[in-house]
């Protein structure tokens, strides 16, 4: 662990509150071995090294111009899981970046959908680019409501296409990043810590908070009240057990992050409030990542008018740290 990292968990422990503003003590970032925690846990998950299987291109190949999109499938700790891959022209070897996507209801989603835009930009600026499907959506296996809303399965589906990526002959191994964006953005954040290795550097924009209890309030027990039923049965309430729900969010183990982080947020975003961002960036820099932030004044969730401008600084941070 590093000092830094201790230096933030002894603060957070004295005197931390939450983004709610409820205080919330910090469990330790690298639990005892015979510690028991829930399945469904970030902490089960530090013992495990996530097996991915290798890409299978479809035969079909879409020509862009500067690239070749195929779809394609893997599998994470045997679960088949879909996705696109754009291949830029030439022999390579290039770098590489698996795109995790914001939360679409899986019931409307198709393959690729999510992150178009950068997977069409950074396929043109010479990336190898991987958007993952996520398991329970397009074409991957099925999973049930509740894997879906505590998304650590998205987070295994992520790291297991890294290690996809790497196997292919037109990727430079030692070069492959992740980005991911809103609710890709904690998925993100839940490789990072799951497998600090994983990659050295990761892009995220328009964050969900880190907080695993912010984005349950948000969105699923007002919006998904029968799934809100399964979490709670599954975890208890946030006041009851307020130590597993702490276990699903990523914030009390940013000292486990290796990789450089870059984070693009929108002033004026209406559905990731700008207090999480702040709230999450203040925690990465008590536990000493190497962190560039990027705040836009008066941009919205989706990125619009100042789109282009994180994708240069985008671009410019992958070809430095990845």
């Amino acid at each position: 662990m590093r000092i830094g990292g201790v230096v933030a968990l002894l603060l957070m422990l004295v005197g931390g509150c939450s983004s709610a503003g409820m205080p919330d003590a910090v469990p330790t970032a690298s639990p005892s071995p015979t510690a028991s925690h829930d399945a469904y846990s970030l902490p089960a998950q530090f013992a495990k090294t996530v097996k991915g299987g290798a890409l299978e291109l479809s035969e079909r190949q879409d020509d862009f111009g500067d690239y070749v999109q195929h779809t394609v499938n893997y599998t994470a700790d045997g679960v088949t899981v879909s996705g696109v891959l754009n291949l830029p022209d030439g022999d390579g070897p290039f770098p590489a970046v698996v795109l995790n996507h914001g939360h679409i209801d899986p019931d409307i989603y198709v393959t690729g959908q999510g992150m178009n835009r950068e997977l069409d930009y950074l396929a043109r600026e010479g990336f190898v680019v991987l958007h993952t499907d996520y398991r329970g959506h397009a074409q991957s296996d099925a999973v049930s409501d509740l894997e879906h809303e505590l998304r650590l399965g998205y987070a295994k589906d992520a790291i297991a296409a890294v290690k996809a990526l790497r196997r292919l002959p037109q990727v430079d191994s030692k070069r492959v990043a992740m980005a991911g964006r809103s609710m890709g953005g904690g998925v993100t954040f839940d490789a990072l810590v799951a497998e600090p290795d994983i990659v050295d550097a990761a892009v995220v924009w328009a964050s969900v908070s880190t907080r695993f209890v912010d984005n349950y309030r948000q969105w699923t027990e007002p919006n998904r009240p029968g799934t809100a039923s399964e979490v709670v049965r599954r975890l208890g309430t946030y006041e009851e057990n307020p130590r597993q729900w702490r276990e699903m969010s990523p914030r009390y183990y940013f000292d486990r992050i290796d990789a450089a982080v870059m984070m693009h947020h929108g002033t004026l975003d209406e559905s990731c409030p700008y207090q999480w961002v702040l709230d999450t960036r203040a925690a990465l820099e008590k536990s000493d990542v190497d962190l560039t932030f990027h705040a836009y004044e008066g941009e919205g969730h989706t990125f619009y008018p100042q789109w282009e401008q994180s994708m240069r600084r985008t671009v410019d941070f992958l070809r430095a740290n990845a």
